[in-house]
């Protein structure tokens, strides 16, 4: 296990752009970092709190922010929004469908049209003495250009890690607090989601990435490491015992198995070697 970057503010969200650094965001700092062999630059400033980040098909990176954990008041907005990497300006893209607010936008993807896929893990209420409730989620599709967006499935638990198959025929949800993966017809309709797969012992479930033979691959918080879950609900575990909030996984490298995982409790970034390719996006910068 290789270190990337250290001393990091809860990373999530990483973005392995075709120079080899990494562009992840950082929760608890509210701001976007690019990361590359033990250094790492700020890109962005956002406030609130950044959740996921994707590259997208004009060149920006996009980002899901949750509007900051326990946030309240101006700022503390669930949305969508897209960085110009040449300037660091930053602009909200959505931040309600249909009228209604977004809650807490968590992760992203983009098809190879240009479409953009997100999940909404639902606002978490706190006060002092932690938790106090939460509101449900939902998953979402829009247009970059900020004139369509259509909810999916509203009323889910906790949606979190999103991606699509290698066929882009559907899309595959992470659930954190049942860790249950779901899947979706890569259709702009309304639908119900197709139970996959559910994680081994005491987890909960994160971000994901899928290979290219079409295997989900699921950050597990708690009992931490990575579940794999195929297509058709088998399941497997990599084991990650130095952090117990392994929260994302990213694919890149020439051959694609350098897997880029965040662990969010100590604030590092590392690199592992994979025992099988990870499926290339559609957009990589």
């Amino acid at each position: 296990m290789d270190i990337i970057a250290e001393g990091l503010a809860f990373p999530e969200g990483p973005v392995v752009m075709a120079d080899g650094s990494v562009i992840l965001v950082e929760i608890h700092s509210g701001k976007v970092t690019r990361c590359w062999d033990g250094k790492s630059e700020t890109i962005c400033e956002t406030g609130g709190g950044p959740n996921g980040a994707a590259y997208g098909p004009d060149g920006a990176i996009w980002v899901c922010n949750n509007g900051g954990l326990g946030a309240s008041g101006p700022g503390s907005e669930g949305r969508i929004e897209r960085i110009d990497l040449a300037t660091g300006k930053f602009e909200r893209v959505y931040e309600t469908c249909d009228g209604i607010a977004l809650g807490a936008p968590n992760d992203l993807v983009f098809d190879a049209s240009g479409r953009l896929w997100f999940t909404d893990i639902g606002t978490i209420h706190f006060d002092d003495s932690g938790i106090t409730g939460k509101d449900f989620g939902g998953i979402y599709t829009c247009l970059p250009d900020g004139s369509q967006i259509t909810a999916i499935k509203r009323g889910t638990l906790s949606y979190n890690g999103i991606g699509l198959s290698p066929d882009e025929s559907h899309v595959y949800c992470a659930d954190t607090f049942s860790a249950r993966v779901y899947r979706y017809d890569a259709k702009v309709e309304a639908q119900e989601p197709i139970y996959v797969g559910t994680g081994i012992g005491n987890v909960a479930f994160d971000s994901l990435a899928v290979t290219a033979a079409g295997n989900v691959c699921v950050a597990t918080l708690f009992d931490a490491g990575i579940t794999t879950i195929s297509p058709s609900g088998d399941v497997s575990k990599f084991a990650i015992t130095e952090d117990n909030s392994v929260t994302n996984i990213a694919f890149g490298g020439e051959d694609m198995r350098d897997a880029y995982i965040t662990l969010s409790e100590t604030g590092k970034l590392v690199r592992v070697r994979w025992d099988e390719a990870g499926l290339t996006l559609a957009f990589n910068g």
